[in-house]
Formats: C-alpha cells, structure tokens, sequence
C-alpha cells in the first residue's frame, strides 16, 4: 500500500506545484502585467529571486521562474522602458531571503 502511495505522489506530483511561472512577452498588448525594472530596491513594489527549476518557486512572493512557452506559465509580464508605463515596480535580488512584496497594494495583478 505505501508503494502506491509513494508511486501516485511521485506521478502527481508536477501537477499540484505552486509556482509563479513567468513568461516574457514580446509586446505589452500579449502581458498580463507590465512591470518596470528599477535601480534600487526601495523604488520597487516586488522584490523578485529567479530560480532555476519551477519547483523552487514560490506563490506571489516574488520567487520566479522564467517558462520558455507562454502556455506554461502562471502570469504573463512585459517589461517596459518607463516606470509609468508599468503595472508594478521590481527589482531583482540576489537571495531568495530578500523576494517579496513591499507594497501590497498591486499585490493583485500576480493573482
């Protein structure tokens, strides 16, 4: 009986992970969210770690892994050229301790 347990969880296991899959859009009418890369961390609304497998990543707390299809991912994102052309700020962090939200007032657009 352990044996089908531990087969099952195994096989479902890729269907049920939580993570926030990004994929990079080449035009901002195909994103669902626009976001603007800023210079310093205290400029950003997201605080964003890119992983390097899908299951390191996290649920809307800014643990990312870039998907290389769009049908495979969580959110859609473009990145823009102006801040005020974005739906958020980010910026990227060196450890995953750092990722998060710090303004969780456009927390809905990872929803």
């Amino acid at each position: 009986m352990k044996n089908i347990i531990l087969i099952l969880s195994l096989i479902l296991l890729p269907f049920v992970t939580n993570a926030q899959k990004v994929f990079t859009a080449d035009y901002s009418s195909r994103a669902d969210v626009k976001v603007f890369v800023v210079d310093y961390q205290s400029q950003a609304d997201l605080c964003v770690y890119k992983v390097d497998y899908s299951s390191q990543a996290g649920k809307n707390n800014g643990v990312w892994y870039f998907v290389d299809y769009a049908s495979q991912a969580d959110k859609v994102i473009y990145f823009t050229d102006y801040a005020s052309q974005a739906d958020i700020k980010i910026y990227f962090v060196d450890y995953k301790s750092q990722a998060g939200w710090k303004k969780k007032e456009n927390i809905h657009f990872f929803y």
